[in-house]
């Protein structure tokens, strides 16, 4: 969509939480992530620590969905990429 969504890709992964996000999220068929109701979670799954690391037990890798795993995502209304928290490989 031409618009910006951080700085650099480095400094979506630096400090304590990742680079606070910029603008909308768009789906790649081209939907707002943000305003869009088919996605009512917002949530962005990226199985990191705060610093960008691999967060091994919370990565949903190897998830069935008979699992009861959870992995780390962040809510994209917060604005901190990293600043996640764990939520069930089964959610939507």
């Amino acid at each position: 969509q031409g618009q910006l969504l951080a700085k650099s890709w480095s400094s979506l992964f630096e400090g304590q939480s990742g680079a606070a996000l910029r603008g909308p999220i768009y789906s790649f068929n081209g939907r707002s992530v943000l305003a869009d109701p088919l996605w009512p979670r917002r949530l962005a799954w990226h199985g990191s620590t705060p610093r960008g690391g691999h967060a091994r037990r919370w990565d949903c890798q190897g998830w069935r969905s008979s699992g009861v795993a959870e992995g780390m995502a962040t809510a994209l209304g917060e604005g901190r990429l990293l600043a996640g928290q764990r939520h069930n490989c089964s959610t939507p």
